[in-house]
């Protein structure tokens, strides 16, 4: 009777973070069920074309007392956009914990899986559930002419590029294109796989290798988050091709790319940045 009666008890709601990880972690390679709940993802509100949580992280770190600045950077990290690059989502989750440690005043905002429709998929898909490549579907100059014709042409009708049938036409685009539009980031980190490369749009100095990773831009799409945000926008987009979608980097590469990243935000962002975006107000208010 007693355990008939313990039963039937209503069992309280999982934390999302546990949601989350119970959805997420067995796909991402190199990340353990621990290493997951440590990064204490949260539900954004806003949700994939199927309906699952687009979850996020904010850490917020401290530079050394003495060291502060009066503002902290905002950076926005983005993984598996693309839903068969699973080490890309990985990868993000593995450095929300190297952010807590950072000893920069930044403010990041990590959103590990953009697309867990596809990553969540019986066989992991490059699309979401609607079957759009959502690095291809940003609102960018001419789209609606120049996306559609790179597709058929450059692209050659692959159904793994479509862009769509309008720009933001996703929820998971939209809900990337608000992060931009909202949180206002001085820098967007966006992983990928499995070019083994690293690429960069905007209108800093680029960094020139992350890790073992070297400086070889390859161009922008129509649609795309580095056209997006880098030409249209002018943020730094630094876009890092892993060199593999199923397998990890040796934790040593993982910390020598983060190591890199923060060295090249010190010398950079802080005034090529700061130094743009004080002109765009400037520009927007004359009388400021």
């Amino acid at each position: 009777m007693i355990g008939a009666l313990a039963a039937a008890e209503p069992r309280l709601p999982l934390p999302p973070a546990s949601v989350a990880c119970t959805l997420l972690a067995p796909r991402l390679p190199g990340v353990s069920r621990a290493n997951c709940e440590a990064a204490q993802l949260e539900e954004s509100g806003a949700y994939s074309r199927k309906g699952v949580p687009l979850y996020w992280r904010d850490v917020v770190s401290k530079a050394p007392e003495g060291k502060a600045s009066a503002e902290p950077l905002r950076v926005l990290v983005i993984g598996a956009i693309h839903g068969d690059e699973l080490t890309a989502g990985a990868l993000a989750m593995r450095w929300i914990a190297l952010a807590g440690r950072a000893p920069r005043d930044v403010h990041w905002r990590f959103v590990p899986v953009a697309n867990p429709d596809g990553l969540l998929a019986r066989r992991p898909q490059r699309t979401n559930a609607k079957g759009v490549d959502l690095n291809r579907n940003f609102r960018t100059p001419g789209w609606d002419h120049d996306a559609p014709l790179h597709w058929k042409t450059r692209a050659r009708k692959d159904p793994r590029r479509w862009p769509g049938t309008q720009a933001l036409s996703e929820p998971e685009t939209r809900f990337l294109n608000d992060q931009v539009e909202r949180f206002e980031p001085q820098l967007v980190v966006s992983i990928h796989a499995p070019y083994g490369v690293l690429d960069f749009d905007g209108p800093v100095t680029p960094p020139r290798q992350l890790g073992a990773l070297r400086l070889e831009q390859v161009g922008v799409f129509p649609g795309s988050l580095g056209h997006f945000g880098g030409l249209q926008k002018g943020l730094p987009v630094v876009t890092i091709e892993l060199p593999n979608a199923l397998r990890m980097p040796k934790e040593a590469e993982q910390r020598d790319m983060w190591a890199d990243l923060l060295r090249w935000m010190d010398v950079r962002l802080p005034s090529d940045v700061r130094e743009a975006r004080g002109k765009e107000r400037s520009k927007a208010d004359p009388a400021s």
